[in-house]
């Protein structure tokens, strides 16, 4: 197996976990005080799956509580959920993980822009169970550019604007430089992982052969002289293409190449719902 056979059956396995980005059934907007949480028709924030009733969620003081039901059978952060706890957002590093459904459901808060939200994911969603193929262009390794990576002042921001329109500004280490067919190009980058960098873009194939909203590419750390690989081959598509419930980062204007980037991953076409 190549190496971009072999990324690509993990990406694939990675949407498949019970816990990936496929999984999600729910993104619920607190907008009350109080609500009562559960998949019950009296319920004020109703759960795809799960408990009936699963209990009472209150805002206090900023902070976020929930108080279990007796028969909701919930775990907090792996252990029997007992009495009121608080649920601590993602932003924190260590968002509080509500189990249920025999661990087949899990909850946990996200915070953005300071409106917080119940995102769920249940192992058995459809989209999930159903998740379709995935389409790439043929691995081309005129696609896996050197480029060459300039460093911004220390501290510097970038406006991001997510799919729900909402705006934040996230660290932006540098602006990553390449080259093809003759012509110059710039991609404003993000903070990786490891040292690396990641490159949310669009292009002139993008609302055609590709998601409209763009897509998604890691590298490596940049080199000490700073030279980089960007490898278009693994360039991917964000969760909100297969659900409803992701908060997607969208390219700012400076990435969004005049350029066809005819490599990675494909639009992604939902299979139709089961009969």
């Amino acid at each position: 197996m190549s190496g971009n056979e072999a990324w690509r059956a993990q990406r694939r396995e990675r949407l498949l976990e019970p816990d990936g980005w496929a999984s999600l059934i729910g993104l619920h907007w607190i907008e009350l005080p109080a609500h009562y949480v559960g998949s019950g028709a009296t319920s004020g924030i109703r759960l795809a799956r799960g408990p009936e009733r699963m209990g009472l969620l209150q805002r206090q003081g900023g902070k976020v509580y929930l108080t279990p039901d007796a028969d909701a059978a919930l775990t907090v952060d792996g252990a029997p959920a007992k009495g009121r706890f608080e649920l601590l957002p993602d932003l924190s590093g260590t968002p509080t993980l509500v189990g249920f459904d025999e661990g087949k459901g899990q909850l946990v808060l996200v915070d953005r822009g300071g409106r917080k939200a119940l995102r769920v994911r249940h192992a058995e969603a459809d989209t999930l169970t159903g998740l379709g193929p995935l389409d790439y262009w043929p691995a081309d390794p005129a696609w896996r550019v050197q480029a060459r990576f300039v460093a911004h002042p220390a501290g510097k921001t970038i406006p991001i604007m997510d799919i729900l329109s909402q705006q934040q500004p996230q660290p932006n280490p540098g602006v990553v430089e390449f080259e093809r067919g003759g012509a110059s190009y710039r991609l404003e980058a993000l903070e990786g992982e490891d040292g690396g960098l990641f490159l949310v873009f669009a292009d002139r194939t993008s609302g055609h052969e590709s998601y409209a909203a763009g897509r998604y590419l890691y590298t490596s750390a940049p080199a000490g002289d700073g030279t980089v690989e960007v490898d278009f081959n693994r360039a991917y598509n964000p969760p909100c293409v297969f659900t409803d419930y992701a908060t997607c980062p969208l390219p700012p204007p400076e990435n969004r190449l005049d350029l066809a980037v005819t490599a990675g991953e494909k639009k992604y076409v939902r299979p139709g719902p089961a009969t």
